[in-house]
């Protein structure tokens, strides 16, 4: 099944007094390009995060954003008494030496310098990495759903282009062989002006017209486009399809170019300017397949 590599995925988890809510985004890009955005209580797993993206998501340009919430917090402050005391102590002394009768804000100040107030840091046990190591898969895995569904999108519009360069294919036919003819009746004019008709051997103009033949023959790069866009409509529904289809679409243009500069013929130039258009919606569309 086609997967675009546009995608959004969730999932929340519960860790001891904590409520993580995990989010994962992804974009187009020709390689895995991952950012995270943790919080520092995670650090630790940063590279099995890592690896896990990387083998459930293969390729994008991917955003991992994990915070969380405290359940019920409990106090995780403590005052550092002995800290405070000879602060204190200090600015009551200096206080004293200065003369200073208003000592009454002296606590206040003590409380505001460094390593009085202390904040318990968040810590996680290896059970609990755990768990957030699984809530991310399933978080990778929503994403993937949201992809296979896009995919499908893309997958029919996708099918519609092609179909529309191969519709265009067959009406070349229709105008291929009256290029021959005109191409004959303009030569015959040309000697007729010059003067040049007794001059002029049959058989090389025969010949002549023949090398035009072959130059104009189309053939080829019909066949040759035809079998690139049956083979872009058979990996299409193939997973991790993306960079083959890219590669299969450069096959495409240059044949259709071909086509072009061949072409000899007013109308079989608009179907060409046609099916280019076609092609560059594909190109453009192939840039989202994973």
């Amino acid at each position: 099944m086609t997967h675009s590599m546009t995608g959004f995925g969730k999932s929340e988890v519960t860790i001891g007094h904590l409520h993580v809510n995990i989010e994962i985004r992804s974009l187009n890009s020709k390689f895995l390009d991952l950012s995270l955005k943790i919080p520092t209580v995670f650090k630790e797993i940063d590279s099995s995060l890592r690896s896990i993206i990387k083998n459930e998501l293969k390729r994008g340009k991917i955003e991992l954003a994990i915070h969380y919430e405290k359940i019920n917090p409990s106090s995780k402050i403590t005052i550092n008494k002995e800290q405070l005391k000879k602060y204190y102590n200090q600015l009551k002394e200096i206080s004293t030496e200065l003369n200073n009768q208003n000592d009454k804000d002296l606590m206040g100040y003590a409380l505001k310098l460094p390593d009085v107030i202390q904040h318990q840091k968040e810590t996680v046990d290896k059970q609990s990495n755990e768990i957030l190591i699984n809530a991310v898969k399933e978080a990778s895995k929503d994403l993937n759903s949201f992809r296979e569904k896009e995919g499908e999108s893309l997958q029919k519009e996708l099918l519609n282009y092609v179909n529309s360069i191969l519709d265009n294919l067959t009406k070349i036919n229709t105008f291929e062989k009256e290029r021959l003819p005109k191409v004959k009746e303009k030569l015959l004019n040309s000697i007729e002006e010059l003067n040049l008709k007794s001059q002029i051997d049959e058989k090389r103009l025969e010949e002549e017209l023949i090398y035009y033949a072959e130059k104009l023959d189309l053939t080829e790069e019909k066949v040759r486009l035809k079998e690139h866009c049956s083979h872009f409509m058979e990996i299409l529904p193939e997973k991790n399809s993306g960079k083959k289809l890219g590669f299969i679409t450069q096959e495409m243009g240059r044949e259709i170019n071909t086509l072009g500069s061949k072409a000899h013929h007013l109308s079989i130039q608009k179907i060409v300017v046609e099916m280019k258009d076609e092609l560059e919606k594909i190109k453009e569309q192939v840039l989202n397949i994973l």
